[in-house]
């Protein structure tokens, strides 16, 4: 093997670098959500459910749990961008779980028990376009590396 053959090797896949930056952004996302003055009304933050008055950026409605689970959602996206395979089923599964979270957002009642994750509509509309977004790199990226200018054609 050349050293030429082992950068090649090296190299992502644009489905893999969607999904590298698709998880770091949710990382990031996890991270800011426990710094006060990002997240205001950090006082108000509880574990779980629609009581957490606690919103990142003053806009989307956040909890520890919700938090936790950006961080778990990111960590996946980074872990399975290691193969072409595992981030398209990252992007592909992922998407789907934000349509339906976006489902679950818009037929669940607020105020209700059964509201676990805090949700208003700011964070709605974030997890329409966070689904689609999601689903179309899946479909849309491909998973094999581009030819180069300087690879000799077959």
């Amino acid at each position: 093997m050349t050293t030429a053959d082992v950068s090649r090797s090296n190299v992502r896949t644009p489905v893999q670098t969607g999904s590298l930056v698709i998880g770091v952004v949710f990382l990031l996302v996890g991270v800011l959500g426990f710094i006060p003055g990002v997240t205001t009304d950090y006082d108000q933050m509880q574990f779980a459910g629609h009581e957490s008055e606690a919103h990142l950026l003053g806009l989307f409605q956040v909890s520890i749990l919700h938090n936790i689970v950006h961080l778990l959602f990111g960590v996946a996206g980074v872990a399975l961008a290691r193969t072409a395979g595992g981030a398209r089923s990252y992007l592909l599964v992922g998407g789907i779980i934000y349509l339906v979270l976006w489902i679950y957002g818009l037929i669940v009642d607020p105020m209700a028990a059964s509201n676990f994750v805090p949700l208003n509509n700011a964070d709605n509309w974030l997890h329409l376009g966070l689904g689609v977004g999601m689903i179309a790199l899946a479909l849309v990226l491909p998973r094999d590396r581009a030819r180069t200018a300087t690879a000799p054609r077959v």
